[in-house]
């Protein structure tokens, strides 16, 4: 004896044309499309055609395809071609909306095909513009000339013993690059001499731990602070003392913007 297991064969799917002011994009889709991904799209529908039909379940809610949603509203189109999933329940979808754009990112490249494949669409003998694949000029450059996979990130071993040390500012031309604590204030005068500054933009620690919230567990050393060890209370004086001295460094009328997270809330502070 023996049992057999079976897999339920859904109906054919079937491409439909529907007007985009009847699809309703899901207000928790967790996937971003920065203005450059959105621009690639456009790209791709001119020259190819809309090839990647939109998800969406009988009442029109998008499950997959947010992003060339966006694209054809930006090209000024009325409809685009859509694939009904039914059956599907709310969980199912869910899961579905993570799992169309994850599953696509756990692939990686064979570079030896890759560059060949570049190399060739990059050819003057071939007429289309090889940015169509989705990789910029400067990333197909990499590529070109590359032994490693563009997927792996390669961060370089730690020097036993550091080059720069805390207080060294490096001249780059016009430019200067300084070693140090961006809450000391005569250290940034240092940094940025006797001119004020017009513009800060400012990244401090979000006081959460890196491992397991940016990157992958190990990946990354911690911050030296604000690395998820601080209250509040700390973590608010730590900001108040990082935008407090930009500001004093700054130029009347002069804006300090500085992204951070408190409280479980995404903020944004300027100051004119």
């Amino acid at each position: 004896m023996y049992n057999e297991s079976f897999i339920a064969v859904p109906s054919r799917l079937a491409v439909t044309y529907r007007a985009i002011t009847d699809l309703i994009p899901d207000p928790r889709n967790a996937r971003t499309h920065p203005k450059r991904q959105i621009d690639q799209l456009k790209a791709s529908i001119r020259e190819f055609g809309f090839t990647n039909p939109i998800l969406v379940d009988p009442g029109g809610h998008i499950i997959a395809g947010h992003g060339r949603l966006q694209a054809a509203r930006a090209m000024g189109l009325t409809e685009v071609p859509t694939i009904v999933l039914s059956g599907l329940s709310e969980t199912q979808k869910r899961a579905l909306r993570i799992a169309d754009n994850k599953i696509a990112l756990n692939a990686g490249w064979d570079l030896e095909i890759l560059q060949l494949e570049l190399s060739e669409l990059a050819s003057l003998d071939v007429d289309i513009d090889p940015t169509l694949t989705g990789f910029s000029t400067g990333e197909i450059d990499v590529i070109l000339t590359s032994a490693t996979d563009p997927d792996d990130e390669v961060i370089p071993p730690v020097p036993a013993t550091p080059r720069t040390k805390p207080g060294d500012i490096w001249i780059l031309g016009d430019h200067r690059v300084g070693c140090g604590d961006g809450r000391d204030a005569e250290f940034l005068r240092r940094v940025i001499g006797k001119t004020r500054v017009d513009a800060a933009f400012l990244d401090p620690p979000y006081n959460v731990k890196i491992g397991g919230h940016a990157v992958a567990a190990g990946s990354h050393r911690e911050f030296a602070m604000a690395s998820g060890e601080m209250s509040e209370a700390e973590f608010r004086s730590f900001l108040t003392d990082t935008l407090g001295t930009a500001a004093r460094c700054s130029r009347d009328g002069g804006v300090v913007r500085s992204r951070a997270i408190l409280g479980g809330l995404h903020h944004r502070y300027a100051r004119a």
